[in-house]
């Protein structure tokens, strides 16, 4: 049977995960190793389960505990559910429940690059991404696409914040992902180095005019790839393009700037490793 535990006051420390704790926090909490995140939803947290993912507590609406929510507490019996009405556990996180159900669980260990490429012939590289929406929805591409892996710049967003947990929904507990580095400055000499060293060639996503179309068939040729995607708005640095071997374009329409990030990157996953699927 679930513990369950009625809501009586909002400011009891058990539910700082939920209500007062910043994405900063979580990551640096001590209560687990390496911290805490917390996932949204009994489809995502049924995804965190099935990785590996340590529950810890629940914050859930009443009828989610007999309803949608069951079969993911009859496998954490032993983890508290915290519970109230819809209205009283958006006053306590401060937005509505996306289905009623939060988790709060230990974060994974970090794993390295070269571990989770060892096998990886398409990998996306992604250069500080700093909305999670967007982290999140590269993420679901990815995963649909077939990419092996996501690599992520030192001040690219975190995966496992809520939100971006919430829009992969939960692929970013499939898709294997890793920092290239710790530091602003591991990037992106570092971090292209690394890449080179184990064995990839690097693809550029800008609109240059010397750039290649997606569809050359160079880039499909390339036994190893990895596909480098830019922060919002300003793209990829100059400094990273020049460093890659490629520059790589998706063609468009004259008047068309760009695309959103998460979209290139879907349109750039389906070109190069989603067509064999």
């Amino acid at each position: 049977m679930p513990l369950i535990q009625e809501i009586r006051d909002l400011n009891a420390p058990e539910l700082a995960p939920f209500a007062r704790l910043t994405e900063a926090q979580l990551r640096s909490s001590t209560e687990t190793a390496h911290g805490l995140f917390i996932a949204e939803s009994p489809k995502v947290i049924t995804s965190a389960l099935d990785a590996g993912c340590t529950p810890l507590a629940f914050l859930m609406e009443r009828r989610q505990i007999d309803g949608p929510a069951a079969p993911v507490l009859a496998r954490c019996p032993d983890v508290p559910v915290y519970t109230g009405d819809r209205d009283l556990l958006a006053t306590l996180t401060g937005y509505t429940l996306t289905r009623g159900v939060l988790c709060a669980m230990a974060r994974p260990a970090p794993r390295q690059a070269e571990d989770i490429c060892k096998e990886a012939r398409r990998v996306a590289v992604l250069e500080n991404i700093v909305d999670s929406t967007n982290v999140g929805a590269v993420f679901r591409s990815a995963a649909a696409m077939g990419v092996d892996a996501v690599l992520l710049s030192p001040s690219c967003c975190d995966p496992l914040c809520r939100r971006a947990v919430r829009v992969s929904m939960g692929t970013v507990f499939v898709v294997p992902w890793a920092r290239l580095g710790e530091h602003k400055e591991d990037w992106p000499e570092g971090g292209l180095t690394r890449l080179e060293g184990m064995g990839f060639a690097t693809a550029a996503l800008a609109l240059n005019e010397n750039s290649l179309r997606i569809d050359d068939p160079r880039l499909a040729a390339e036994p190893r790839l990895a596909m480098v995607l830019g922060t919002e708005g300003d793209g990829l640095a100059p400094d990273t393009i020049a460093r890659c071997r490629y520059t790589v374009r998706i063609p468009m329409r004259p008047g068309v700037d760009s695309l959103n990030v998460a979209a290139a990157g879907a349109v750039a996953f389906w070109q190069l490793c989603g067509k064999n699927l």
